[in-house]
């Protein structure tokens, strides 16, 4: 039984559409994960350097990477206030 070539014609134009769709896909996917990476990277607002989230006595804290300068949350201030409050002159300070 021999083979339509319009029937083949169709099956082999899905095929190739069907390809198309799934690299235009992969490609979508690839720029999306690439923009929440840069978007995640937050920026200081004195030098334009990266801030790094680090811990400061079990408080996470932002540090720039090039001016090491320190940025607070909110609320972060007043929890290492209060931590401090007892032992050290910070605490005293805004206590």
């Amino acid at each position: 039984m021999p083979i339509d070539l319009e029937d083949r014609g169709s099956a082999l134009e899905n095929e190739y559409f069907h390809r198309k769709e799934k690299e235009l896909i992969a490609k979508m996917k690839a720029k999306i994960e690439g923009e929440d990476a840069k978007s995640l990277e937050i920026s200081c607002p004195k030098c334009d350097g990266t801030l790094i989230e680090t811990d400061f006595e079990k408080i996470k804290i932002d540090v720039c990477s090039k001016c090491s300068g320190v940025w607070l949350d909110a609320g972060e201030l007043t929890l290492i206030a209060d931590k401090d409050e007892e032992k050290g002159w910070f605490g005293k300070l805004f206590g």
